[in-house]
């Protein structure tokens, strides 16, 4: 339903007649010294019957007193609703560390994936796509373009990457990525990790490849060692990966 066509569904569910509203208003108007409040019958007729004329603040206001509606629900039937103010704060403010006064999407996701997890001790490819977009992250991490990505599950019993990724993280995994690439990186966070699929498992570390051998390498605080797998018979590589969520304590 059109804007236009919840508001004069609003008035017929008030019993409220079209004259009846321009001289309520006039009332208003008058008694704020501000013909802003004012609302003719030509000007509601126009509101209600042409889906793109919306009312100003002041003519808003006015409808909302004579039909004893709160203006923030009006509001939503131009899609703003004051309800949503707090979580545009990150996009306004993006480079301040803030307090976020709901729930972010991410975790909400996190939740859901939390549902296809079997064994918590063991790393796990789950078996689900989500549309992601750019504007609308997943999962807190580096920016990529709006792709299909598949999740996976850091087993409990998995450090390969602690403290990076610690047990019990998700990654997000970009499966176009799934073959080595030379890419230059300088630190830790810039080395791209990947998602491996083993004969007996999954995998998830930094790779290397020689000869037939890929090896999968741990972070260099993770008590694991190297781990050595034949290459593409015994280790194959799902992707990379692009996001994370990790606890910062375990």
């Amino acid at each position: 339903m059109s804007p236009s066509q919840k508001l004069k569904a609003l008035r017929d569910s008030r019993n409220i007649t079209l004259r009846e509203v321009e001289i309520e208003s006039r009332r208003i108007a008058d008694a704020a010294g501000d013909k802003r409040f004012y609302i003719s019958n030509a000007r509601l007729t126009q509101l209600e019957n042409e889906p793109l004329s919306e009312p100003s603040l002041w003519k808003l206001f006015t409808l909302s007193a004579i039909y004893r509606v709160r203006i923030t629900e009006m509001m939503r039937y131009y899609n703003v609703d004051t309800d949503e103010r707090a979580k545009y704060d990150p996009i306004i403010n993006p480079g301040r560390t803030q307090l976020l006064s709901e729930r972010p999407s991410f975790y909400r996701t996190i939740e859901s994936l939390k549902t296809l997890i079997t064994d918590p001790r063991q790393t796990t490819l789950l078996h689900q796509r989500v549309r992601i977009e750019e504007d609308q992250p997943d999962m807190p991490a580096v920016s990529i373009d709006s792709r299909q990505m598949g999740y996976g599950y850091i087993g409990l019993d998995d450090f390969t990457m602690h403290p990076l990724i610690r047990p019990g993280s998700f990654v997000g995994i970009d499966t176009h990525e799934n073959r080595l690439r030379l890419i230059p990186w300088r630190t830790e966070y810039d080395r791209p990790i990947y998602f491996v699929e083993l004969r007996d498992g999954y995998a998830c570390g930094w790779c290397e490849l020689q000869g037939n051998q890929l090896l999968v390498v741990p972070h260099h605080s993770s008590p694991v060692s190297i781990r050595r797998f034949t290459y593409p018979k015994e280790a194959e590589i799902i992707g990379r990966v692009m996001r994370f969520t990790t606890h910062c304590v375990d």
